[in-house]
């Protein structure tokens, strides 16, 4: 099972660069990058400045969308960076959330159908011929990318049942990032009912209160963008909802203070480091994740977690 890391660069470019730098020397594969629209730093530039750093971790988009980007531009950033890096890029592919929409006013419209032209998009361009390709939210017209890796490869991140085939008919692999936890093996099945798909589990590894704290912010659009039925599962009302979703226009730690902590235990894997390992180890065998990918997140000495989660995932 790899062992991978996901950045999400609120920080300055350099200090992103020297955690994948200590991530990949501790032995993690691979690094993804949030694409959070302006509450970040550009995914495109960060994954080349970690590029240019590192030598053996693979790097992609963790996630990016198909809105703030046209499919084909997405398609021939991940395949210049893929020459950049010698082979290490993937692409990372979601419908985008509202964290990175709302802020430039873009409607997530037919984000099934989004997702599905973006992949088409992609397939058809990584082989290197010239293609057209008619989409109902983005299509190409006799385009040709002639520098490219056909087996470049395209993960989907989504929680809905349609997305979740979609990505087990189309993708390479299925990333699920802080999924409700009763509900992953079924979110797995749905990846898998028709061909053994590889997936990627990511949510955050909880051993103390000073943990916690880091999570909460970025809980508060997850919590938003949750299906109906996992809201009602955890017991948050349309009114609380509501209240960290107008709390967002002010920031995350803003909307965090309306996070409940019981909202968050069901998304997460917390306890102490022994606990932690075996939860892990206990729903990854039983699902057969491929890849357990950690969430980093503005922390005070991010080494020194990378430290900590290695000491529980990764072998001595």
């Amino acid at each position: 099972m790899k062992i991978s890391l996901n950045v999400i660069p609120e920080c300055p470019i350099e200090e992103i660069v020297q955690i994948a730098k200590h991530a990949e020397n501790l032995g993690y594969q691979r690094c993804w990058v949030y694409d959070e629209g302006l509450a970040t730093r550009d995914v495109h530039i960060v994954m080349t400045a970690i590029a240019l750093e590192t030598s053996q971790m693979e790097i992609g988009p963790g996630i990016t969308n198909p809105y703030t980007r046209h499919p084909a531009q997405t398609a021939a950033a991940i395949m210049t960076l893929d020459e950049l890096s010698n082979g290490r890029a993937f692409l990372g592919i979601g419908a985008g959330g509202s964290l990175t929409l709302d802020p430039l006013e873009i409607r997530r419209e037919k984000p099934l159908t989004a997702v599905r032209d973006t992949i088409e998009i992609t397939r058809k361009l990584l082989t290197g011929e010239r293609v057209s390709y008619e989409g109902i939210i983005a299509s190409i017209e006799s385009a040709q990318i002639d520098y490219t890796r056909q087996d470049i490869e395209i993960w989907l991140a989504g929680r809905g049942p349609k997305m979740l085939a979609l990505g087990g008919e189309l993708a390479d692999g299925v990333m699920l990032d802080f999924i409700y936890k009763p509900e992953l093996g079924e979110y797995i099945q749905n990846i898998r009912h028709s061909r053994k798909t590889k997936v990627c589990y990511s949510t955050a590894i909880v051993t103390d209160e000073q943990d916690l704290e880091f999570v909460r912010p970025h809980m508060t659009y997850r919590l938003v963008d949750a299906p109906p039925q996992v809201k009602e599962s955890i017991g948050i009302t349309p009114e609380e909802i509501d209240k960290i979703r107008s709390a967002l226009s002010g920031g995350l730690e803003s909307a965090a203070r309306y996070v409940k902590d019981e909202w968050i235990a069901p998304f997460i894997i917390q306890g102490t480091p022994s606990e932690c390992r075996e939860e892990i180890r206990e729903i990854c065998d039983k699902n057969e994740v491929d890849e357990f990918l950690i969430p980093m997140f503005d922390m005070p000495d991010p080494k020194q977690y990378l430290d900590q989660i290695a000491s529980i995932l990764l072998p001595a």
